[in-house]
């Protein structure tokens, strides 16, 4: 079927269009025929990745392909054991992360909601329940209030009917829905005669018959738009792309130099055997293997799979393995409001009732708060204020009620902040229904903008309740209830209670005029609009939707710390502005731009004042692409929230898309990098301060195996280019226990070290910032000037006894790296301030303990080819570490005073 302007059509159009009788519906064998042509209604998935593939995946890893180099050439000059060690290091690696990824993913299925797996359609003249997969177009559905939309479809009838499409458009209020024609230009979030698939029915019921399914969908076409946008690559993988590469470069530079030299040097001297040649390239693979740190990938993957699962444990669920560290370098944050800024539940903030603003404490749908007169003293409870109250919740079709513990409305959110206001001031709504039954009502419409009861009250009286738009409600009253009981209504109290509105709409509230009057018998007929005459004025509840306290303090801390956060919004600017400014969003000077004006502007001309606009209003989920784009242009590392489903191309656009769990849909959390589990504001920032951590301590131990495994390779390779291989400094056992003692247990301490002081007081780092930052190669630096001339003096002032030199050089490596370990436990702060924790204490005490066994075994000594160190040797290697602890306590001091710590 061609796509149509359904909405612009009128309505008696639609079923002739669609060929289907709007009374009786499809037959089955019609319905057949068109599941047949159309497709079953579903979206085209993403073939799940399966088990294996997520575990090679694990091996594209730039380290990993190194490693698995190093073990080829281990095996083919016969050094099995190096090459089991290795490989059982990189199996660790290739599982550690293939089980959190696994994990996460199936985590990610058990939030997902699925769309209604069936719903109630006319087929053959009958109302029946089929499954959403079997709908067609020319279905007529038939809904009510509670029921999700499985496919798009145009109206044809409506009874106070309203949608929530949050999730498709960003509206925080469900909409107002009419069968009646629109212009045929309008955007989707203007059709308020179409129905959409993925939203719900918030209240009212209709007919309605089914234009599109599956991939034709609004939501269809954000599913085919997600898919086409390609998946990004981490800040990490690029820096351990970078990383891979420079240690590749080393490691074949280190084998072909070595072995260059060695065999230039004795082709010259004499003639080259198979043996030399065979230790030649043994001794080369060994060098090239210490140039590698062999833990460093699993290291890499344990700390980011410890972050996964601590911020899993803080309602963070993160699907990609190096999305952890890309939090730590977020510099903004795009948030939605409704339910990540706010609690997603419209409170009454302030009541208008006798003259007087009463404000209205408690937050949410607990009902629990005071009501505060303007003296700031309680205000009473009296007859003007509960008979706004009472008005307010007869006038009303939500309930409030407990659910897992939990306060939650049934029915539409603005008329659930009156029930719950009503709460607070002590009414019971099952109480005053009953002693108030409902015996006539007038609808609310987008027309009228109100909305009209008729009770039979206790003693007999029929009364009836109106609540609806200030200019509506008070252009049908003619007196007004105050202190002294009522009075008629003057065109002063007419323009001042007017102006009073208008305070409170700029206060981002959104207000409800209360009125009532009583019916006598044999009056008005309770179905006219005649009732709706001469009523009595009771005062204005205003209400918003309040701002998570958790929220305002995140914002905060994202302001300390140089994170800027914009806030994104379908609701009007007044509004989203004011809520802003509540939570410290916006500040003097800061612009708000609405969706019309962000539609006209070009990319360019958004890019130049992207950094003072703090609130985007009015705005559709798809001009949120816009705004990263232009963030991203700038060089930011760009964090975006989202729910419905056309915020999925903006999360994938994003360098980290953040899908709401609770009310985010599948689409939506597929194309995301992080699903918050309580759709909190608060937890990102919580997720942005782990990704910091984790980021602060694989730049530690990174540093750390860095310095000590160039400086192995400048001493072992240096000597053996001096003197040749005959005065190998270390043998190749000796080398790969040196890198499993110091690049084993105390790195993999250095990687869940606990967070520095400072962590969220600094800025973020620059994105740009590659791995050889100022401090890393200073620290490098600083090893190859000290640390490099100690190594070779002591090797060869011991040389004409090579036993004595070697037992020097491998205590010296084993031993000053330990205290090399200890002092990164910061790389700003000296050791005695931050002083080194437990996990990393125990790992230096385990591996000097069992050196000191080690050495003891005699077969032991000899694989390795050294002695028994002697309290002289020990003495020396105590010194040197103090000489190297020492000049790194110069560096951190020099970075201090560079960074103002």
């Amino acid at each position: 079927m061609q796509d149509q302007s359904w909405h612009a059509m009128e309505t008696a159009r639609i079923p002739q269009e669609l060929e289907v009788d709007p009374q009786v519906g499809l037959s089955e064998q019609e319905a057949r025929l068109r599941l047949d042509r159309y497709g079953p209604n579903e979206l085209q998935k993403e073939e799940p990745i399966s088990a294996w593939r997520l575990f090679f995946r694990q091996f594209r890893n730039v380290l990993i392909l190194i490693l698995l180099v190093a073990i080829a050439l281990s095996i083919a000059v016969g050094e099995m054991v190096d090459a089991g060690i290795i490989a059982l290091i990189v199996l660790f690696s290739a599982l550690l992360g293939f089980v959190q990824e696994y994990r996460a993913e199936r985590a990610l299925e058990s939030l997902k909601k699925m769309l209604s797996p069936s719903i109630t359609v006319l087929r053959d003249g009958r109302e029946t329940e089929v499954l959403s997969k079997s709908l067609v177009p020319g279905d007529v559905l038939v809904l009510e209030a509670g029921d999700r939309v499985p496919a798009d479809a145009r109206l044809i009838e409506a009874h106070s009917m309203k949608c929530d499409e949050a999730s498709l458009t960003g509206e925080s209020v469900p909409v107002s829905k009419d069968p009646a024609p629109v212009r045929a230009e309008a955007q989707v979030g203007d059709r308020k005669n179409m129905i959409f698939a993925g939203t719900v029915v918030a209240y009212g019921r209709g007919r309605a018959v089914v234009t599109a399914t599956g991939m034709r969908t609004e939501f269809g076409a954000i599913a085919r738009e997600v898919a086409a946008v390609e998946t990004k690559e981490t800040p990490l993988e690029k820096r351990t792309a970078e990383v891979g590469k420079w240690l590749g470069i080393l490691a074949v530079s280190v084998c072909f130099l070595v072995a260059g030299v060695s065999l230039a040097r004795e082709a010259v001297s004499g003639e080259i055997d198979f043996p030399f040649l065979v230790n030649t390239v043994m001794f080369a693979v060994a060098l090239a293997v210490a140039a590698v740190p062999e833990a460093l990938a699993a290291i890499v993957t344990g700390a980011l799979a410890i972050g996964m699962r601590q911020m899993a444990r803080r309602n963070a669920l993160v699907r990609r393995m190096p999305a952890v560290e890309t939090l730590g370098a977020t510099t903004v944050i795009c948030s939605d409001k409704t339910g990540t800024l706010t609690k997603g539940e419209m409170t009454v903030r302030k009541l208008y009732v006798s003259g007087a603003m009463v404000e209205v404490t408690g937050g949410g749908y607990e009902p629990r708060g005071d009501f505060i007169g303007p003296d700031g003293s309680r205000a009473g409870k009296g007859p003007p204020l509960g008979q706004l109250l009472r008005a307010a919740l007869l006038c009303n079709d939500a309930a409030l009620e407990q659910r897992d513990g939990k306060w939650a409305i049934k029915g539409d959110p603005t008329e659930g902040g009156l029930v719950v206001a009503a709460a607070k001031a002590g009414l019971d709504q099952a109480a005053v229904n009953r002693e108030n039954p409902r015996t006539a009502e007038i609808p609310f419409s987008s027309e009228r903008k109100r909305m009209t009861t008729i009770h039979r009250a206790g003693d007999g009286k029929r009364m009836a309740f109106m609540k609806g738009a200030a200019e509506e409600v008070l252009g049908r009253s003619s007196r007004i209830l105050g202190d002294g009981g009522v009075r008629v209504l003057e065109e002063a109290d007419r323009a001042r209670l007017l102006e009073v509105n208008e305070e409170m709409a700029r206060s981002a509230l959104r207000v409800l005029a209360v009125a009532c009057r009583e019916v006598p018998d044999g009056g008005p007929d309770p179905a006219g609009e005649e009732i709706e005459r001469d009523m009595v004025f009771l005062g204005f509840a205003g209400m918003m939707d309040p701002p998570r306290e958790e929220a305002v303090e995140a914002v905060k801390t994202c302001r300390e710390v140089s994170i800027r956060v914009v806030m994104i919004t379908g609701d009007h600017e007044v509004t989203a502005s004011a809520i802003a400014r509540e939570i410290g969003i916006c500040r003097e000077g800061d612009l708000v731009l609405n969706g019309e004006a962000l539609e006209k502007m070009a990319d360019e001309e958004l890019a130049r004042i992207v950094d003072r606009v703090s609130v985007y209003a009015r705005v559709s989920p798809m001009h949120k692409i816009k705004i990263v784009r232009a963030w991203k242009s700038r060089g930011e590392v760009v964090a975006m929230t989202g729910d419905g489903v056309n915020d999925a191309p903006a999360l994938k656009n994003a360098d980290i898309g953040i899908a709401m769990g609770i009310t985010g849909t599948d689409v939506t959390k597929d194309a995301s990098d992080m699903v918050l589990s309580d759709d909190n504001f608060a937890t990102i920032v919580k997720a942005v301060e782990r990704g910091r951590w984790i980021y602060d301590n694989i730049k530690k131990y990174l540093t750390y195996l860095l310095r000590c495994n160039l400086t192995e390779v400048m001493v072992i390779g240096g000597i053996v280019l001096a003197l040749g291989p005959e005065y190998l400094p270390l043998l190749p056992a000796a080398i790969l226990y040196i890198n499993l003692a110091t690049d084993g247990l105390p790195a993999l301490a250095l990687g869940i070290a606990p967070p520095e002081p400072d962590l969220m007081r600094r800025p973020p780092r620059d994105p740009a910032e590659g791995v050889f930052s100022l401090d890393v190669k200073l620290f490098i630096l600083i090893a190859l000037l000290i640390e490099v001339p100690f190594f070779l003096y002591f090797f060869f002032k011991d040389l004409p006894d090579l036993d004595q030199a070697r037992t020097r050089v491998f205590f010296l490596f084993i031993l000053v790296e330990l205290i090399i370990a200890l002092n990164f436990r910061s790389m700003r702060y000296s050791a005695f301030r931050v002083l080194p924790h437990k996990w990393l204490l125990l790992a230096i005490f385990w591996e000097i303990v069992l050196i000191a066994v080690l050495i003891r075994i005699p077969s032991v000594r000899e694989a390795f080819g050294i002695l028994e160190p002697s309290a002289g040797d020990l003495a020396v290697i105590v010194g040197v570490g103090a000489v190297v602890f020492a000049s790194m306590e110069g560096v951190k001091l020099f970075l201090r005073r560079r960074l103002s710590l």
